[in-house]
């Protein structure tokens, strides 16, 4: 029962994160100039084709295979 419980709340935890995440990258919000994982600097063409980005790509692909 508890890994069902834990299942459950994973998924609710997943599913906060992927909403704030597109509410970050409503129109206005602008792109971080560093990576909020690793601190390096966003490239600007990231910046500027990601309206609102907040890692770099690394870091973004590394966020998507943990998910």
């Amino acid at each position: 029962m508890a890994d069902a419980v834990d299942f459950a709340n994973d998924q609710v935890e997943y599913f906060l994160q992927l909403s704030l995440q597109r509410l970050a990258r409503l129109p206005g919000k602008p792109s971080a100039q560093f990576c909020d994982d690793c601190g390096e600097p966003i490239p600007l063409a990231r910046q500027q084709s990601v309206e609102g980005c907040d890692t770099c790509v690394d870091c973004q692909e590394l966020r998507d295979r943990r998910r």
